[in-house]
């Protein structure tokens, strides 16, 4: 078991037709970050829908010559994706698109639904036959049964909302509209903004905006749903309000860019804070504080700030590799770390360094980033983790399905230090985590066992395969 990243969704609408196939490009490469596993992007083109999916990063499944195979188009959705549900393969690719009579929709979607299993086994007691293994297509049949009655993709939306439970932030396309929506926990993020030429967009995170030249408008309100079509933007907000506003505060310390800004609180000073606490918390005798690229650098300069150690470059990325995470097998995670990560000599060698990394799941990586320093020279390594320790199953995104190989959950983090080869070990309080958004609420399930919806019975990530293959 490891930890993997979300997904990416975005969206755009135009009253004339432009490049739409290039621009979900741009905008989905910025949010490349949140899933390299596979992608897809799918154009209307006065109602007709054109697309490509396949498995792989953005710069391998679409070349320029494949995007300049696609229309103009009025609108486009596109999608990145690592499967916290559903296996890898062709069939898994997003946006799914759906054929029916009232007609055509392609839907993009990160999150997870915590009553997938029960929603899927009642479509398929009213004949619904699954081609995919994702939480997606139970959304698109949901949407689309209520379809049948309701006058109104957006209300056909709405219906189904009452009925999906968990986290889900979704950029949905219609012959004349585009629609997103968010949860009423507001789990995962989804923004939207307004291009320069007129037209709109919606995106998983408010980088790829900016990497699109589209002016951040809002968030999307938990529970919210924006229609956007040709006569202008309609907010519906009959699903706002009925849970407590409840965002995934890893989004912060590890998924999310450092240049998004979350429901209004910037992912880089969440990250500040996070070492600012970390050097009140846990303080250290020093002479360097290093960070573990890329989501333990912003945190690594912040602990910097608080403790007056000096700040440094001590770790090299490779910028041509995707996250070790990604790695299936524990051999080829090592391999990774090898690969994607060198120490550089000149900042470790005959110091104490502060290493400061976003998380510790099973403890292998941390222990070859450690032996990489020592390696190098270091003379003490003192850890400082960004959040608090892994002990929980996550059923909203993130690829945590059990308590098996969490470290924290069976060593202490004096063991932990013992067994990743480092001189301390601090986390981040469990009751700090708040700061790091100025004092909010957050979902920190993953960490304190305190769930806002029901948990499913079968949490594993191949439950449906496995139903499959019985």
């Amino acid at each position: 078991m490891s930890i993997h990243e979300e997904c990416g969704v975005f969206g755009v609408i135009s009253q004339a037709p432009i490049q739409a196939a290039s621009l979900a490009y741009y905008g989905l490469y910025a949010l490349q970050h949140r899933g390299q596993e596979s992608c897809g992007i799918v154009v209307n083109d006065d109602g007709v829908f054109f697309s490509r999916k396949d498995l792989g990063l953005l710069s391998q499944v679409f070349s320029q010559e494949k995007l300049a195979r696609f229309p103009k188009g009025t609108m486009a959705v596109g999608h990145v994706r690592y499967g916290t549900t559903g296996a890898a393969n062709r069939g898994n690719c997003q946006p799914i698109e759906v054929n029916h009579v009232k007609g055509h929709m392609a839907i993009a979607h990160n999150g997870n639904l915590s009553n997938a299993a029960q929603l899927r086994g009642q479509l398929e007691l009213k004949g619904a036959i699954f081609h995919t293994t994702s939480d997606t297509e139970i959304i698109a049949y949901t949407i689309t049964r209520k379809r049948l009655t309701c006058p109104s993709i957006e209300e056909a939306l709405s219906k189904a909302m009452d009925e999906l439970e968990g986290a889900y932030s979704l950029v949905l396309m219609s012959p004349r509209k585009l629609i997103c929506a968010r949860d009423p926990y507001g789990f995962r993020p989804l923004c939207y903004g307004e291009l320069p030429g007129g037209g709109y967009v919606a995106a998983s995170e408010s980088c790829a905006l900016t990497a699109v030249g589209a002016r951040f408008v809002r968030d999307v309100e938990p529970g919210e749903i924006l229609v956007f079509s040709p006569e202008g933007m309609v907010a519906r907000r009959e699903h706002c309000g009925k849970a407590a506003r409840r965002p995934c505060i890893f989004e912060y310390i590890y998924f999310a860019r450092p240049d998004s800004v979350i429901d209004g609180v910037s992912v880089h000073a969440a990250r500040l804070r996070a070492g600012r606490i970390l050097a009140r918390e846990h303080p250290v005798q020093a002479d360097v504080v290093v960070g573990v690229p890329d989501s333990g650098l912003d945190a690594a300069l912040g602990f910097s700030q608080a403790s007056g150690i000096p700040y440094g470059i001590g770790l090299l990325k490779n910028k041509y590799i995707g996250r070790t995470f990604i790695s299936p097998g524990q051999e080829q995670r090592l391999d990774k770390v090898k690969i994607k990560l060198s120490a550089i000599g000149e900042t470790v060698r005959g110091k104490r360094v502060v290493l400061i990394d976003d998380s510790i799941v099973r403890g292998t990586t941390s222990g070859r980033i450690v032996s990489l320093l020592r390696e190098a020279g270091a003379c003490e390594i003192h850890v400082r983790v960004s959040a608090p320790p892994f002990l929980n199953p996550c059923y909203y995104g993130t690829d945590i399905d059990s308590k098996e190989n969490l470290i924290a959950c069976s060593h202490t983090p004096e063991e932990i230090s013992d067994m990743i080869g480092a001189d301390s070990l601090g986390y981040l309080p469990l009751s700090k985590l708040g700061e790091l958004i100025g004092g909010g609420n957050c979902c920190d399930a993953c960490f304190s066992g305190r769930y806002p919806t029901a948990i499913p019975s079968d949490t594993r990530k191949d439950r449906f395969e496995r139903k499959l293959s019985r």
